[in-house]
């Protein structure tokens, strides 16, 4: 037990994105001849509860497995609103793309090591990458720069910048729409 608790923590400290992830989590696929839904990472069910404020337990021995899976019922969903069948089709979608898998007969659900690498790689990407950057493009910088940087402020300013040029290039505008003039048919015919 001692080994397999080491072993998951050093699968969650090395995150690791297999080629094409991010476009195979949202296909649908199949569990014994069942077609099931992709799974999206944005909707509420599938983000993981805080780490301040987890309800998630370990479960005693030979107790019966939860109703639904541990990324559910996070701050923002209400738990009594998740049910049973939301839990079992969740562990399908899981199921269908090998994150978690169900041993046998077994009562049971197990995450190999490769898929808790993959799912702590998208959450590290969607959770402190896409999120800061978004949100820094989106905003202005105001005031003065920080006295001290550091190597990681770099690299977001400089990504943040890059990400700038490149929607001006796409045409993708970050304005509040109260603030834009500008039509989007005299956007487009400028470019």
């Amino acid at each position: 037990m001692v080994d397999r608790f080491t072993t998951m923590l050093d699968c969650v400290e090395l995150g690791f994105l297999p080629d094409g992830i991010l476009d195979q989590l949202p296909a649908p696929s199949q569990v014994a001849g069942t077609r099931v839904g992709g799974i999206n990472m944005n909707i509420p069910r599938f983000v993981p509860p805080s780490p301040r404020r987890s309800r998630w337990r370990s479960p005693r021995k030979g107790s019966p497995p939860p109703s639904s899976p541990p990324s559910a019922g996070d701050d923002r969903t209400d738990p009594d609103d998740y049910s049973t069948r939301q839990g079992a089709y969740d562990l399908r979608k899981l199921r269908g793309k090998q994150l978690v898998i169900k041993p046998g007969r077994a009562r049971r659900y197990h995450v190999p090591g490769d898929a808790a690498r993959t799912i702590t790689a998208l959450l590290t990407v969607r959770d402190k990458v896409i999120a800061p950057l978004l949100a820094g493009i989106r905003t202005p910088r105001r005031g003065r720069p920080p006295q001290s940087w550091t190597q990681i402020d770099r690299d977001y300013e400089t990504i943040r910048l890059h990400m700038q040029t490149l929607f001006n290039h796409l045409g993708i505008s970050f304005k509040p729409p109260a603030a834009s003039t500008t039509s989007c048919r005299s956007l487009r015919a400028s470019l």
